[in-house]
């Protein structure tokens, strides 16, 4: 799996969602710093909202124009599920401080209900945005090895929920949690931005009949 590939905006929508994107990874930059393992159980909680909100907007699609999804509900159902197994693993080695509960609680909060928004009057805008969510995501969980390779971080033993989930070795360690969460967040970002450009297609050739 490619885990440099990086997608070039173009357009208004993909610039929007570039634009989001970058000031959503400065300001949890300006937070959390090098605290990976904080940083992860936060904005895990918030990860999972878009396969959600997601899934459920191209559920009430399909069922209002009794059509088939193109199995995009159960990608997008399993996407949410598997980022919430990244943050139940991390909350077993992490423990969040009450002021931390408190922000995923608030982040949680507007964030599901700003991407709601979003994903009703632009879904190709808001799978590019996780897309480039996902770009992030792949960095930051590559400065974590980083870290944890120069001993920055101990290396312990990764929780049993996630050696079951992953099928990791019995012995897994943190090191080999992280290398599996970011294989998901590559997976994930190569899905949500061939969604967004699906819709590009299609828009392109509604206006072409039209």
């Amino acid at each position: 799996m490619d885990l440099t590939r990086r997608h070039a905006a173009s357009g208004a929508s993909d610039r929007v969602a570039f634009g989001l994107t970058k000031m959503l990874r400065f300001f949890a930059d300006a937070f959390f710093a090098k605290r990976y393992g904080h940083r992860a159980v936060v904005l895990e909680t918030v990860a999972a909202v878009p396969g959600m909100v997601g899934g459920m907007m191209n559920h009430l699609k399909s069922l209002r124009r009794m059509r088939d999804d193109r199995g995009w509900i159960k990608t997008l159902l399993d996407e949410a599920e598997n980022e919430r197994m990244h943050l139940m693993s991390f909350v077993a080695l992490f423990k969040p401080s009450w002021f931390e509960r408190l922000l995923l609680i608030l982040a949680q909060g507007v964030f599901f209900n700003a991407f709601f928004l979003l994903y009703l009057f632009s879904p190709r805008t808001a799978h590019r945005m996780v897309g480039y969510f996902e770009e992030e995501a792949v960095i930051s969980y590559t400065e974590f090895l980083a870290e944890l390779d120069a001993g920055k971080f101990e290396n312990v033993p990764a929780p049993r929920l996630a050696i079951d989930y992953w099928k990791l070795p019995a012995d897994a360690r943190l090191r080999d949690l992280v290398i599996a969460v970011r294989a998901d967040e590559a997976g994930h970002r190569d899905v949500n931005h061939d969604f967004a450009e699906q819709l590009s297609h299609r828009r392109e050739a509604h206006e072409a009949a039209s």
